[in-house]
């Protein structure tokens, strides 16, 4: 199969500049909303398994857009779908914040919203990844990992401060819908990008997802694993503090040190790896990491003298690291940007269809069961399928 080759205008350092700008909106929305649970919970009168419906809903919109992300890209172009899909984001964004008139009417725009971002959200990470290969294939690694940063970046000021917004702004729902603001910034900065480079002849057979694929197979298990324990986690580690007694402000700033921990992860792992294509290698480490904070909190959630600091930050190398890496070996492995997306969308789809999915098990396990154990098992059996992929995957390519 020959590679079709786009000319276009951009430079490369332009196109990482957009996408980093485009990046930062691809967490903030869904990070902002964990620190916020327990109150939307009071004021609607929701329990903890609608509660997590609002953020298994966003997830599972994000595997449709997923699936749905290659043929959107081969339809429109890449980098127009691209603007167009962190266009979702910032709706949704605006959906979630509709004044508050009864807890019917905020519940439904809640959730209305949070599909919005999610579909965007979804559409966005497959054409990333498609745009990465286009322009800047020598770099995979480092691009993959700083737009992966960027998104972290993002995700760590919005747990932060999303607390202290919805104090300042009078409601849970006006310190989501703030997000939409940086969203619309981004898609305005990246637009002028987009339309210099040219859309791209229809290929038809190329945007198939490649399931049959054992490469594309086990990236999907992969991105299962690492994704249930990060969504896993995002949803309910500030709820589970509270449940030890911390207060909302608190736990809040305990999510964000989690988001800080996953920069310099999804940053350096990426590139560690790309140097000798080490890539089994910081797979499992990072993954171990991961493992052993989550098994920590379960078993001493405040360990004397260092608190839970040191399982969040554990817990936050695992999943910082993984999903960078999981991007990165699909760009090596794939021959253009119209088969790394195509791979990538296969992986996400099923990945973010099972991550999305957990929230809402962990939020039922927890109404049935009335405490953590149960709930946490989920994100160690996702552990667990992603050490499998790891192993298979290796260090060099796979055929089949």
């Amino acid at each position: 199969m020959s590679t079709v080759v786009r000319p276009t205008a951009v430079r490369p350092w332009v196109v990482l500049l957009g996408l980093l700008a485009l990046a930062v909106n691809l967490r903030a929305s869904l990070a902002g909303y964990p620190p916020l649970l327990e109150s939307v919970r009071a004021e609607l009168d929701a329990s903890a398994g609608v509660a997590g419906l609002v953020q298994a809903g966003a997830v599972l919109m994000m595997g449709a857009g997923s699936f749905a992300g290659p043929v959107v890209g081969a339809r429109f172009g890449r980098e127009r779908a691209l603007g167009g899909a962190v266009g979702l984001v910032a709706l949704g964004g605006l959906l979630r914040g509709v004044p508050e008139l009864g807890p019917s009417t905020a519940l439904w725009s809640l959730i209305g919203g949070s599909l919005v971002v999610g579909a965007g959200i979804g559409l966005a990470g497959v054409l990333l990844s498609g745009v990465v290969k286009e322009h800047l294939a020598e770099r995979a690694g480092l691009a993959t990992g700083g737009y992966v940063v960027s998104m972290m970046v993002g995700a760590t000021v919005a747990s932060a401060v999303a607390v202290p917004l919805s104090v300042a702004l009078g409601g849970w729902s006006f310190s989501l819908a703030v997000w939409a603001v940086p969203a619309v910034f981004a898609v305005a900065l990246w637009t002028p990008i987009a339309r210099r480079v040219p859309v791209p002849e229809r290929t038809g057979h190329r945007t198939l997802l490649p399931w049959r694929d054992p490469f594309t197979r086990l990236s999907a298990c992969y991105q299962t694993g690492t994704s249930v324990m990060f969504y896993g986690w995002l949803t309910w580690l500030a709820p589970y503090y509270e449940g030890q007694g911390w207060s909302p402000t608190q736990a809040g700033l305990l999510l964000a040190v989690w988001s800080v921990t996953q920069i310099p992860a999804a940053l350096l792992a990426p590139a560690f790896a790309e140097r000798r294509r080490r890539w089994r290698f910081w797979a499992m480490l990072t993954l171990a990491c991961g493992v052993a904070g989550t098994v920590g909190a379960a078993v001493l959630p405040m360990p004397p003298l260092l608190g839970p600091w040191i399982w969040v930050v554990l817990m936050g190398v695992g999943v910082g690291a993984g999903f960078p890496l999981g991007l990165t070996v699909i760009a090596w492995r794939t021959p253009d940007g119209a088969a790394s997306s195509a791979t990538t969308g296969f992986a996400l789809g099923v990945g973010y269809t099972a991550a999305g999915l957990t929230p809402l098990l962990m939020g039922v396990l927890l109404d049935v069961t009335g405490a953590y154990p149960a709930a946490i098992a989920v994100l160690l059996a996702a552990g667990a399928l992603q050490a499998f992929a790891i192993v298979k995957i290796g260090d060099r390519p796979v055929t089949g």
